[in-house]
């Protein structure tokens, strides 16, 4: 274990000079290589043990060096993505930030809507995201009942992004299929004084990002705000969204810190709705009819404020806050759905890093409990107005959740770890009104889950580790799954299990960094949204006995030094590609037999060769390739189409002063970017969501 902080910090540094320049960092910050030991060892307890030495880091928000080096203590599949990955491009959408991450299928639908999927998570779930547990700054996003959107993600606001797969998101005590993401923003204590951008680009796309930082004594904040606006690719798809995000820290002592975020949102956007795959194809800019007459939209207004408080107190460090947001949804589609949700919670957590029998060892325990409530009424939809009341209901969620995990170095260097979660989940409907009829469809059910988890971590050498673990992962249905019509269907769907294998490897050698990972999933019970003629994602059943199994591999390579511009500031050709490879099918299902899952690839490659000269310029061309159509329904009847869509980027950065041009999709490739599933479809089946044509965008950044 007391390798991973040098193994980590040395990926941040340059080329030759990570050794001596890594020695002298450290020796500046702490005194001694004694001390470098001990600041390892705290693993969770890093920062405060780096602020205490340095004066001027935050408790509460751990740089992108720290995030990493603990990031990297789980035995399993989990990546750091630092801003620098996709702040110099469009960075509109959670598929920038997340493209290059292996693993992940991220794909846009309309302005800031995506179908996210880890491991083949939530692989149905056309709208409201199920199966991945969002965090922003470590404190829960998603709805109590475990949906999730996307409303509150500006992909300008953020430092860095950590994503756990699978069950390895236990460091917040997630055990979900897909995992965790965590979106982490600056503080004053890393953000400029002032920073702006300006984008423009393609089908009237444009946006103005401002931010700044402060610090003043012991009191430092950050606050930073966008505005986005595009006409879109198709027809009835034009949007605008506007988001502010912020937080103000306070040193209360050396040792103790709080901090309290506040983000909110506004959002407008149309939608263009599902197609057929020949019109998906050949007509890609047309929206859905039914979209465009009943004037189909999405418009959502939300806020959150939420607190990280972090004491030190010795070799154990306490994480506790809280947070409450809320959000009010009017969505003209089949309905007029107009919700208004409200979701609050409470969390602790102490890591303790006591030597356990002369052994290295570190101690988790955590606490998490969230509650929620959806007042969910239904109207009719009159173009896109709000019409007769059909409907309505008050749908509320409650959950408590204990982990604890240990990290035991059974000899040096290897980590034995252990962790278990208790889920506790309640789901209850009462209903309120029923269109005149008689109200049968409020009831309540409860869930509990003990999900188990055994690991191993090999720190190989300073520069690699290798991994492998043993978890299971329990997901209850939320309310979209559940949609009962009278009590007695709250029986009718099961909770979702899976038990999940994995082994892996991820380090550094020289000018190569890697990360593989190997992954079997044997699920029980899988939800899958069903789609009809009628309604995207009419019905959620549960499939039998499902298996999920893969291979993600992310490589960054500096294949050659001294093009042009040879000596110590080299000019550079630098790789960077991930290959995720997803195998999805049932298993000896009575009516599927051993059919693929529909909703996602196969294959999918995305790839940049970038050439960087020290004087700040770069260029590259990219390409984002899907060799083989993937199935949309589960008799394997009907597929979308394979593609390849070539990009290029090009910019200068130097100072404060920076631009870029990106073009995407240069040879005009039409493409089916997304599509919902169902259980038998035909060729006039609207699943399709057509990808965007040839577009180029630009933009200007200014930081002092």
């Amino acid at each position: 274990m007391n390798r991973n902080l040098q193994t980590n910090a040395a990926r941040f540094l340059p080329g030759p000079a990570r050794p001596t320049a890594l020695v002298t960092a450290l020796l500046l910050a702490f005194g001694s290589p004694g001390a470098i030991t001990t600041v390892y060892a705290q693993t969770e307890a890093l920062a405060p043990i780096v602020v205490k030495a340095r004066g001027g880091l935050s408790l509460t928000a751990p740089s992108t060096l720290e995030a990493k080096a603990q990031i990297e203590q789980t035995a399993g599949g989990v990546e750091l993505v630092p801003d620098t990955v996709w702040r110099d491009t469009q960075a509109a959408t959670i598929k920038d930030i997340l493209d290059y991450t292996p693993g992940v299928f991220a794909q846009p639908k309309w302005g800031g809507d995506t179908r996210l999927s880890i491991r083949g998570s939530g692989l149905s779930r056309y709208y409201h995201l199920r199966g991945i547990d969002l965090y922003q700054d470590g404190v829960p996003l998603n709805n109590a009942d475990g949906s999730a959107d996307f409303h509150l993600i500006d992909p300008t606001a953020y430092r860095y992004t950590e994503v756990y797969k699978g069950a390895n998101a236990l460091r917040y005590g997630a055990a979900t299929l897909g995992g965790a993401i965590n979106f982490v923003t600056p503080t004053g204590l890393d953000a400029s004084p002032f920073q702006g951008r300006l984008d423009l680009g393609s089908f009237g796309w444009r946006r103005l990002q401002l931010s700044s930082g402060f610090v003043d004594g012991k009191i430092d904040g950050f606050v930073t705000g966008s505005w986005q606006r595009q006409d879109g690719f198709r027809d009835h798809s034009a949007g605008d969204s506007s988001r502010v995000s912020g937080n103000i820290g306070l040193r209360l002592t050396d040792n103790l810190e709080t901090r309290f975020y506040l983000t909110g949102a506004r959002v407008r956007q149309e939608i263009p709705g599902s197609v057929s795959r020949e019109q998906a194809l050949n007509d890609p800019r047309r929206a859905a009819r039914t979209n465009e007459v009943n004037d189909w939209q999405r418009n959502i207004d939300g806020g959150r404020i939420a607190n990280r408080t972090v004491l030190v107190a010795g070799d154990t460090t306490y994480v506790f806050g809280g947070w409450y947001s809320q959000s009010h949804l009017r969505h003209p589609i089949y309905q007029y759905l107009d919700n208004a949700y409200s979701n609050y919670g409470a969390y602790t957590r102490l890591v303790n890093v006591t030597p356990l029998a002369g052994h290295d060892n570190r101690l988790t325990f955590g606490a998490t409990w969230s509650a929620g409530k959806v007042d969910a009424a239904n109207y009719v939809n009159t173009g896109g107005n709000r019409g007769a009341k059909l409907s309505q209901t008050d749908d509320t969620s409650n959950n408590i959740t204990l982990y604890g995990e240990n990290a035991f170095d059974i000899v040096p260097d290897v980590s034995l770890i252990t962790g278990l979660q208790y889920l506790h989940a309640e789901r209850k409907r009462v209903d309120q009104y029923n269109g005149g009829q008689p109200k049968i469809r409020s009831g309540d059910k409860d869930y509990d889950f003990f999900n188990p988890k055994l690991g191993l971590l090999w720190q190989v050498s300073p520069g690699w580790q290798v991994f492998g673990n043993i978890s299971r992962s329990a997901e209850p249905p939320n309310f979209g799954d559940l949609n009962f019509a009278t009590s007695n269907d709250l029986n009718r769907l099961k909770a979702q299990r899976a038990t999940t294998f994995e082994i892996g490897t991820r380090g550094e050698s020289g000018d190569l960094s890697w990360d593989v990972a190997l992954y079997r999933a044997h699920i029980k019970n899988e939800f899958q949204c069903v789609s009809s003629i009628y309604n995207i994602c009419d019905k959620t059943t549960n499939l039998d006995r499902t298996i999920h199994q893969g291979v993600e591999l992310g490589v960054q390579w500096t294949a050659l030094h001294g093009l042009f511009t040879p000596g110590f500031e080299a000019d550079s050709l630098q790789v960077n590609a991930t290959y995720t490879f997803s195998d999805f099918h049932f298993d000896d299902d009575s009516t599927w037999g051993n059919n693929q899952i529909p909703g996602a690839p196969r294959h999918y490659v995305r790839a940049e060769v970038l050439y960087k000269h020290p004087a700040g310029f770069y260029v590259g061309p990219n390409v984002e390739w899907v060799p083989q159509a993937y199935n949309v329904d589960n008799a394997n009847s009907l597929k979308t189409s394979a593609y390849a869509l070539l990009g290029l980027r090009t910019g200068w950065e130097q100072g404060p002063y920076s631009f870029y041009v990106e073009g995407r999709n240069l040879t005009d490739r039409r493409y089916i970017a997304s599509a919902s599933t169902t259980d038998r479809a035909n060729a006039n089946s609207t699943l399709f969501e057509p990808g965007t044509g040839r577009s180029v965008f630009a933009g200007v950044q200014v930081r002092y």
